[in-house]
């Protein structure tokens, strides 16, 4: 029987005429573009990532109350920093996008022995590059310490040294750990492996309320807390074992690159690295710049992060870690799997979207009252609380991208192209390090602003490198599998999420106006800018958070946004009588 030959379009994917007396393969069958996606997977890496976050965020807190916003909190933030290298080189960025599109695609074709033998190498291989890479970081620390934080000196210089030293071990399991969490998603097991950060969090804040209680100073708090931060990380890989053990069938670790699989594996593994590893140059370089604006400036940066990356890990991260996996099982060629791919795209931008944009204009609008209410306490100040906001304005700026940008790179892992994601990683950083220079050293004293405001350009910088990277990433997908758009109904968005904003911003005033302006907001840290209200942190953040997510999610709702209706059709549900 003669089948007719498949048509060839250059950079796209092609499939060949189907046989009738054959079966489409469940793996590669034909999806409609309009198919939606599975949100399963990404509802449990989000209830996972969810419950992190906040005990994440309780881990904050109780270290703003001992630890405040001073030398001791920035010397152990890059402390913490420098030894991370390790895991954002190794961890789940590299892992996910090198180990799981092969072990995944093994396991859909129903090879489970070649998968355990895959799984076997690449532990094997990852616990002696992680331990080499421990040990040289640990002799090496002085050296890492002058590169990346140039502005500590004397005491803290030593400090930072100390603290290195101690948390380089705990960095190299967390390693091991997103070996677990490679295994267990791709095994569609995306809770655990997600919720396992519950107890790194556990162990820290543990570790600060029994040394805090017992009224240690600064230093020696900073050096206990360490070794829980170490702890942590074992409790972290520990609690993930069983379960692997449990999903795979023969699992032996072995040292061995025999097998085309695990080889396959690597070629990923070293282009991911690379892509990785300038991510991580322009991590280091913020970290270098923050260090010369001002003391608190590096810590600053920290809180941050934890605030303005929670959207994007709860919601970017989420949908592209349950994608992967997903993405990866449909190998093949043809035209019908792109069109799986676009659908699957299409559906999970959406997504990310209706929940990114907001949390963006929350940032730039609302921001000091977030911020207050989950760190305003003990040894941080109201004056902490307003510098953190002008670095959270700055975040706005790329939240959408970066978020967006996640899932176009896990497709082109789940396509196993990882040198595209690489290059564009590398212009960004080069573009970044530039711009930021500019925007964080230089700007602030040509506009006649202080110095240390410059911290809030640097998100500023990288916010607009993300809009780069992520409409690159973008246009090139489009060559792949076609035309790839912006999630739809954008400007419905924006337009709700801004008018959220604005009456969460009208709310604070009207406070302000009738209770008083906060006292203890000096000018230096811009407290005649939209003073916040004599008002309790907490009370003011619930007084404006609440009615800046009733407002959004009833203009979406109104406007007619699908993911509006699922979210209320969910919360207003009620259980069926019996």
């Amino acid at each position: 029987m003669q089948v007719n030959a498949p048509r060839r379009v250059p950079g796209r994917l092609t499939v060949p005429a189907p046989r009738p007396d054959v079966p489409p393969a469940p793996e590669t069958r034909p999806v409609s573009p309009s198919t939606p996606a599975k949100s399963g997977g990404a509802l449990f890496v989000a209830a996972g990532i969810l419950a992190s976050k906040l005990v994440g965020l309780v881990r904050e807190r109780v270290f703003a109350h001992y630890l405040g916003n001073g030398i001791a909190a920035a010397v152990f933030k890059a402390a913490l920093r420098i030894p991370n290298f390790l895991q954002n080189l190794f961890g789940e960025g590299v892992l996910s996008g090198s180990f799981i599109p092969v072990y995944a695609g093994l396991l859909g074709k129903g090879d489970q022995e070649e998968a355990d033998r895959v799984a076997g190498a690449v532990f094997g291989l990852l616990a002696l590059a992680t331990g080499v890479m421990v040990a040289l970081g640990m002799l090496a620390t002085p050296l890492f310490v002058d590169t990346i934080a140039p502005g500590f000196e004397g005491e803290a210089r030593a400090m930072a040294i100390r603290l290195v030293r101690i948390l380089f071990p705990g960095t190299g399991m967390l390693v091991m750990s997103a070996w677990c969490l490679g295994v267990l998603n791709s095994h569609r097991k995306f809770l655990l492996s997600y919720l396992a950060p519950v107890v790194w969090n556990l162990a820290i804040i543990t570790t600060l309320v029994v040394a805090g209680m017992r009224g240690m100073a600064e230093e020696p708090l900073a050096v206990v807390l360490a070794y829980g931060v170490v702890a942590g990380c074992f409790l972290q890989f520990l609690v993930q074992v069983p379960s692997v053990l449990k999903v795979l069938g023969h699992f032996r670790p072995m040292l061995t690159t025999a097998n085309e699989s695990v080889r396959q594996v690597l070629r990923s593994f070293g282009t991911v690295v690379l892509g990785r590893g300038v991510v991580q140059v322009s991590a280091y370089i913020d970290t270098s710049y923050a260090s010369l604006i001002a003391d608190r400036a590096l810590s600053t940066l920290t809180y941050a992060q934890t605030l303005y990356l929670i959207p994007v890990s709860l919601f970017g991260a989420a949908v592209s870690a349950a994608e992967l996996p997903e993405m990866s099982r449909a190998a093949g060629a043809g035209e019908a799997v792109a069109a799986r791919l676009r659908a699957r795209l299409e559906a999970s931008s959406r997504r990310i979207a209706f929940f990114v944009v907001p949390s963006a204009m929350a940032l730039l609008f609302i921001g000091d009252a977030v911020a207050g209410g989950l760190f305003q306490t003990g040894r941080f100040t109201s004056a902490d609380t307003r510098y953190l906001w002008y670095v959270l304005m700055g975040a706005s700026v790329g939240l959408v991208a970066t978020a967006l940008g996640r899932l176009y790179s896990s497709t082109f892992y789940a396509l196993k192209d990882t040198r595209t994601p690489l290059r564009f990683a590398a212009l960004r950083v080069v573009l970044d390090a530039t711009l930021a220079w500019f925007l964080a050293l230089r700007l602030p004293s040509l506009l006649g602003l202080p110095p240390h405001l410059g911290t809030a350009f640097f998100p500023i910088s990288g916010g607009l490198m993300a809009w780069f990277e992520s409409t690159m990433l973008r246009r090139m997908l489009s060559e792949k599998i076609g035309h790839v758009r912006l999630p739809e109904g954008m400007a419905k968005l924006w337009g709700a999420a801004v008018a959220a904003g604005l009456t969460g911003l009208g709310i604070k005033l009207a406070l302000t106006k009738v209770l008083g302006p906060m006292p203890g907001v000096s000018a230096e840290w811009g407290g005649s800018f939209l003073p916040p209200p004599h008002l309790h942190p907490i009370l003011l953040c619930l007084a404006v958070v609440l009615p800046f997510g009733a407002v959004y999610f009833g203009i979406t709702g109104a406007l007619g946004v699908p993911e509006a209706k699922s979210v209320l059709q969910r919360l207003l549900r009620r259980r069926p009588a019996r």
